[in-house]
């Protein structure tokens, strides 16, 4: 099975980002838009899990979160990833809150130990809205631009860190919370 690590957003939030980024998705951008329920924020890929390894992965998100607290995150801003000029992902901006920072290194540490590989890349945490479709090599025309003009902020508290199964199919991966781990 296809697992990986998130903070889940809650739904009023997740409407939120939706709506301030309906310029966004109206513009015929050659982008593959996320579906509104799975937004979310990644911490970790881990990729195939083996059904033998899945409770070892429990227990290791267990342990990356023992003693933490839930927390407040801003969620504010949006851009591309490499560039707006070249974008494969779009997202929508999260602070990058040390309680969230923690949470990350703890997590990347108990699965090093299991033997998945560290994040070579800088954390920066988002929310990934869409991804450029294969046939949009030149970039996505137009989406620096109407990047700038998407105004959308919000706040929440994070209250658990959840382990993610991912089922890919024609109509794009679907999302189900495997374990949610809470946070004291």
């Amino acid at each position: 099975m296809r697992l990986f690590v998130a903070v889940n957003l809650p739904e009023e939030l997740r409407r939120t980002i939706h709506e301030a980024t309906a310029s966004l998705r109206a513009g015929g951008a050659r982008v593959r838009w996320v579906d509104t329920a799975a937004m979310h924020i990644t911490l970790k890929f881990l990729g195939e899990v083996s059904a033998e390894r899945v409770a070892d992965v429990e227990r290791a998100l267990e342990r990356a979160a023992a003693g933490m607290r839930g927390f407040s995150l801003v969620i504010e801003g949006a851009g591309a990833f490499p560039s707006a000029d070249r974008a494969r992902v779009v997202w929508v901006g999260c602070e990058a809150a040390p309680p969230l920072e923690l949470l990350q290194h703890g997590i990347e540490r108990e699965y090093a130990a299991l033997g998945y590989p560290v994040e070579g890349r800088p954390f920066r945490p988002h929310v990934t809205i869409g991804r450029a479709r294969s046939d949009a090599r030149g970039g996505v025309r137009g989406l620096a631009s109407r990047l700038e003009a998407v105004e959308v902020t919000g706040e929440f508290v994070v209250r658990s860190v959840d382990l993610m199964e991912s089922t890919l199919s024609r109509a794009g991966a679907r999302y189900a919370v495997r374990r949610a781990v809470d946070l004291t």
